[in-house]
């Protein structure tokens, strides 16, 4: 079942609610991003909640699918709302989710630099991050960039 595709089916380019899970996944002090295959942009791990899992359970198995990292105890980082979560993507299809961030300092796993949804993966620290972040995850990451208190909510 792909419930994103099936509601697209029912409401064409509307916009559609969802749940966004994330990991901030930090080693030395800096935070591992990846350059996103469909746009020139850096982001972190993360992806829709399917029906049925739990938070943790989203942001995980986004992690691993994206990076074949597993990521061990999480803390919650951030929850993310507000008009910073509406966007359209380039095939017009509109989107409004809600994010819910968690911070991981521990991992497992050989990190995958190419995949489906990725062109690299790449540790950067605060001082260096890239231009093009990822414009709906870019007040998650310089919120991590800055230090703020945790959890962020927003």
């Amino acid at each position: 079942m792909n419930y994103i595709a099936d509601m697209r089916k029912l409401i064409g380019h509307e916009t559609l609610f969802t749940v966004g899970c994330g990991v901030i996944i930090e080693k030395d002090g800096c935070i591992l991003l990846q350059h996103r295959t469909d746009e020139d942009s850096w982001c972190i791990p993360g992806g829709v909640m399917e029906l049925g899992e739990t938070f943790e359970e989203a942001a995980r198995r986004e992690t691993l699918e994206e990076t074949n990292l597993s990521v061990g105890e999480l803390e919650l980082f951030g929850l993310y709302s507000g008009e910073d979560c509406f966007a359209e993507y380039s095939n017009k299809d509109r989107v409004y989710s809600v994010q819910i961030i968690f911070k991981a300092t521990s991992y497992t796993g050989e990190l995958v630099q190419a995949g489906s949804e990725s062109k690299e993966h790449r540790f950067f620290n605060k001082e260096a991050l890239p231009a093009n972040l990822n414009q709906r995850q870019q007040s998650f990451i310089m919120d991590w960039a800055n230090g703020r208190k945790t959890p962020v909510i927003r």
